[in-house]
């Protein structure tokens, strides 16, 4: 691979991951739906309301014997939520009923209890009602067969609410990208590992797979390679199996002991830089049909990386919205490296964006105090304070 732009890198990588945006349905209970892309429309199978039932806590009566007030009706019955419903009505009386309680035939109304006075078999009704109010009729929030929910809402607590509202106990939903991790090299251990000598805690892999999950990914292994190429392959074999797309961290640049490019170059596998820092060496490979994206291993050039090329795609696939840029203006001069893209990290300050430690990709501390990467084009090499730049949310 010859040394390519960001927007390049961005379009091949787009190219590699094209089929995310097509993936399956699946069927998922109603309690795992939440955050999922709807794949189908859904019509309701019910009336909402299914039944004539009260707005409020009063008595339920005929509009005509309440037109002059105050009246005294006897109360027939006490009709709860949850009731079968009133056993008798008739003009001229009243039925007690709760919130949510059926309406009796021949009720036209419901008067509050706050509008009333006198408890037991008898009510003076203090204030007169007209047909329909406070009575909920069925169908009037959705009618049997009408359309709930259009395919591609993303599902949040309020169509969950509707969609139990009317019974629903499974929807179909796109089912969501499934990503493989491995990071590599010899000087990799878990953390909680007395560190030996030459030895580091691997940060890439919880980093990159709580990214995957904080971006609607499901995250289907993570694993370890040492510079063993067989070990990478064998890795790499078991991840392919389950996963729509793995990242791979380390292993490919310059050095000898560049195991992932040592191991997929012969199949195919593209590997140089892309112009931009931190990040700029990058590989891409399919592996029976499997994209395989290398990521650098020093830790915020595997962040920047993931942020730059896979994130977008990754939400888009998954029913995410965009996180589009926006334009600030920086708190400080700076300056950045000729013929390469760079990606400071900055904090937001009210309208401004401070600069995060130094460029440097190791310097994930730095990283983890940004909230935003400054995204400054090749052809700029000095900016001056108050100057505009395009920041992206981390």
């Amino acid at each position: 691979m010859t040394r390519r732009t960001v927007a390049e890198y961005r379009r091949h990588v787009a190219q590699l991951l094209s089929a995310l945006d097509s993936l399956p349905a699946e069927t998922v209970d109603l309690d795992a739906a939440l955050g999922r892309l709807l794949a189908v429309d859904v019509t309701a199978p019910m009336d909402l309301p299914q039944f004539r039932n009260s707005q409020m806590d009063g008595y339920a009566v005929d509009s005509a014997s309440i037109a002059a007030v105050p009246v005294e009706l006897p109360v027939l019955q006490t009709v709860a939520a949850g009731d079968a419903g009133p056993a008798a009505f008739a003009s001229g009386t009243a039925v007690k009923v709760m919130t949510g309680a059926p309406v009796p035939p021949g009720a036209d109304c419901v008067v509050p209890v706050e509008d009333t006075t006198g408890s037991g078999d008898r009510v003076t009704v203090e204030r007169s009602r007209s047909v329909g109010e406070f009575v909920r009729e069925p169908g009037t929030d959705v009618r049997t067969g009408e359309r709930l929910l259009r395919a591609g809402v993303l599902l949040a607590p309020r169509h969950i609410a509707v969609l139990a509202a009317v019974g629903v106990r499974t929807v179909e939903v796109r089912r969501r990208p499934r990503a493989a991790v491995i990071t590599t090299g010899a000087e990799l251990v878990a953390a909680g590992t007395a560190l030996q000598p030459g030895q580091i805690y691997d940060s890439n892999g919880i980093a990159l797979a709580t990214s995957l999950r904080a971006n609607g990914v499901d995250v289907t292994s993570v694993s370890r390679s040492s510079d063993d190429v067989a070990e990478f392959r064998e890795l790499l074999t078991a991840a392919i199996e389950d996963a729509d797309v793995v990242f791979t961290s380390g292993g490919v640049s310059m050095g000898d002991f560049e195991v992932v490019k040592d191991a997929l170059a012969p199949l195919g596998g593209e590997f140089g830089h892309v112009a931009m820092q931190p990040g700029g060496p990058q590989g891409s490979t399919v592996v029976d049909g499997v994209p395989v994206l290398s990521f650098p291993g020093n830790p915020v050039s595997t962040l920047v990386s993931f942020e730059v090329f896979a994130r977008p795609l990754l939400r888009r696939a998954a029913g995410l919205p965009d996180l589009a840029g926006y334009e600030v203006r920086l708190v400080d001069s700076l300056t950045s490296v000729p013929d390469r893209q760079q990606f400071l990290r900055g904090r937001r300050v009210g309208d401004t964006v401070e600069l995060v430690s130094g460029p440097g990709s190791h310097l994930v501390a730095g990283m983890a105090l940004a909230d935003v990467l400054i995204d400054i084009p090749a052809e700029v090499t000095a900016l001056e304070a108050g100057a505009h730049v395009q920041v992206q949310e981390l």
